[in-house]
């Protein structure tokens, strides 16, 4: 196992507290070995900006309005011009997704997204932006469908089969992140002052928390990085279970269970395999919508999958705590170990 004793590492990260909004923190981290603080602060920067998961609007339905080229009676706005405004939703969700919300307005006037019927677990974190404007009294009810993702995709991946007439595909914009910077000095440790201090910038949108944000990071950074340890090293990444209950151990031996162990039809675990899903662990927290949305996948593999879940007691679209998906690839790189030297 490779040895770290000579190797300067931060103890913990401070956050400058006189700064600190809902939508910006800067960190520091200090002392890194000479060239770590660049290292780190690019790899960390990178995975913030594209990387972390958002609540957007992936569709919207208007009442009366088949197709997004229609103009609508006693709207000022067309309906290209409203898509455009959806697109400037900012929500924060603690549910399950993907879940539709309801705009409706009777009044002359602007109407903004405060005309969301919000359902409690869903907040619209911009009310003020506007929607469109009536010149008269009349109804005015659209839904939106909500998603989560990452990054940005285009109207044209938010189409399903499944999808009613009339639903108006939009582009969403998943990142809530900004911008980052980070900026690396020279520290002291000791006599020597060629080690690196770390400081990095976080500016969201206010859907995330810039703490949450970094912590999201840390955590994709490392799970990427875990594939290329082997043998001993893999306990760097090794976690005492016993803090886990009996049912979360069951839970982990069952999320541990390869795709190609479940007999389901040769169709289901190609479409699983191509969309690098390998093992339940990666199934369970992909919603129907993003199931759907796999080239050759469809309702009839999605009802297949849903079944043998099932079987487990899981189900798609769970939220799995750390400590549980850590164990989890504890023992999936156990079992890869295991495969390799069997191989051997």
């Amino acid at each position: 196992m490779a040895s770290l004793e000579n190797f300067e590492l931060p103890q913990s990260v401070a956050v400058e507290e006189a700064t600190a909004t809902p939508r910006y923190a800067k960190f520091i981290a200090e002392p890194w070995q000479n060239g770590f603080g660049v290292t780190i602060g690019n790899a960390l920067r990178r995975v913030l900006l594209s990387s972390i998961e958002g609540v957007a609007v992936s569709s919207i339905k208007i009442d009366g309005v088949s197709h997004e080229f229609s103009s609508i009676p006693g709207v000022m706005e067309d309906v290209m011009e409203i898509v455009l405004n959806v697109k400037k939703l900012k929500f924060s969700c603690d549910g399950t997704l993907p879940r539709t919300l309801e705009l409706y307005a009777e009044k002359a006037g602007p109407v903004t997204a405060a005309n969301i019927r919000e359902d409690g677990a869903t907040h619209v974190l911009n009310p003020e932006q506007l929607i469109c404007t009536l010149d008269r009294d009349q109804p005015f009810r659209m839904d939106l469908e909500l998603n989560k993702g990452r990054g940005y995709t285009l109207s044209e991946d938010n189409k399903h089969e499944d999808q009613a007439i009339g639903t108006i595909p939009v582009d969403s914009l998943y990142s809530p992140i900004e911008r980052v910077r980070y900026d690396v000095q020279a520290c002291r440790v000791g006599q020597h002052t060629d080690f690196d201090r770390l400081e990095l910038e976080i500016w969201t949108d206010g859907r995330v928390d810039p703490r949450e944000a970094l912590t999201q990071a840390a955590l994709i950074l490392r799970e990427h990085l875990q594939v290329f340890t082997t043998g001993e090293s893999g306990a760097l990444f090794a976690q005492n279970n016993g803090g886990l209950t009996e049912e979360e151990r069951k839970l982990v031996k069952n999320l541990a269970i390869s795709i190609n162990d479940l007999e389901l039809s040769v169709r289901a675990v190609n479409c699983l395999i191509s969309a690098q899903i390998h093992y339940l662990g990666e199934l369970v927290e992909k919603s129907e919508s993003q199931m759907l949305k796999y080239r050759n996948f469809g309702k009839k593999s999605l009802l297949e999958i849903k079944e043998k879940l099932q079987e487990y007691g899981l189900s798609l679209d769970m939220v799995l705590k750390d400590s549980v998906k850590e164990e989890l690839m504890r023992q999936i790189a156990q079992q890869l170990q295991t495969t390799n030297a069997n191989e051997e």
